[in-house]
């Protein structure tokens, strides 16, 4: 049995491949289809000031999600610089995923800051200057590729 090739396909299999592989290499480097299997681990250490240790203001556990466990907690520095520090930090592999400050899940108005390092282990994330933390009473974990949200973390007094 004999597979006969057409003749045009023949004669531009080069110019196929040529165009072919940068879609594919395009297509993989916009979808990284091996985050959602590959987990890697990032220990940051508390960021450190000479002038004290940081103050925890607001604190509250991972909830919704049984995939993504661990606790969100915002530091106040003597310095006067606020951060969030992810503790014993678990979630799934996702694409596009930031870390998010809002007053609810369903507000609109929100601090972005900035996308999630890894889904595992402790991570800290600074605060714009600007930023009220008076008014912000949740942590986001949210997909921007899939709009979906991967947890959450209410925020109480420490």
């Amino acid at each position: 049995m004999t597979i006969h090739l057409s003749p045009w396909l023949l004669r531009r299999k080069w110019m196929l491949v040529a165009v072919g592989l940068p879609i594919l290499v395009t297509l993989w480097w916009a979808f990284r289809p091996e985050k959602l299997w590959i987990n890697q681990t990032v220990n940051e250490p508390a960021p450190f000031d000479t002038s004290g240790a940081p103050e925890p203001i607001l604190t509250g556990r991972f909830e919704g999600n049984p995939q993504t466990n661990g606790r969100a907690t915002i530091f106040k520095q003597p310095g006067g610089g606020e951060y969030l520090r992810l503790s014993d930090f678990t979630t799934t592999n996702g694409s596009d995923v930031h870390v998010l400050l809002a007053r609810s899940e369903a507000d609109v108005d929100r601090i972005d800051l900035g996308p999630l390092k890894n889904s595992q282990g402790d991570q800290n994330y600074d605060f714009p200057a600007a930023a009220n933390l008076g008014k912000y009473q949740i942590v986001i974990l949210y997909s921007g590729r899939y709009h979906t949200m991967l947890g959450s973390a209410k925020l109480d007094s420490f």
